[in-house]
């Protein structure tokens, strides 16, 4: 027979209780849904990703915007460009 040393008795006995408690929380944290809930957490960050990107685009523009706007420089959008609103007229 394989005699088993107190020690190594041991680590196997700290490794067993370590892998239940991990298994017992993740069967409290997730239940019996576990892969319906990593897709909907999946789902969650791509739309939180989403937003994000949105965000920054916005971000982008109206910083685009008001730094135009100091620097004096002209939009096509400004009210002050005015044009003719008559053209040449034939007789």
């Amino acid at each position: 027979m394989i005699s088993v040393s107190a020690q190594e008795y041991d680590s196997q006995l700290l490794e067993s209780v370590s892998v239940r408690r991990r298994r017992l929380r993740d069967a409290l944290l997730f239940g019996a849904q576990r892969q319906r809930r990593a897709v909907d957490e999946r789902l969650g960050k791509m739309v939180a990703g989403m937003v994000i990107a949105a965000v920054l685009c916005a971000g982008c523009v109206g910083w685009s915007f008001v730094s135009h706007r100091l620097m004096g420089q002209d939009s096509p959008y400004s009210p002050g460009v005015s044009t003719p609103s008559s053209g040449p007229t034939s007789r």
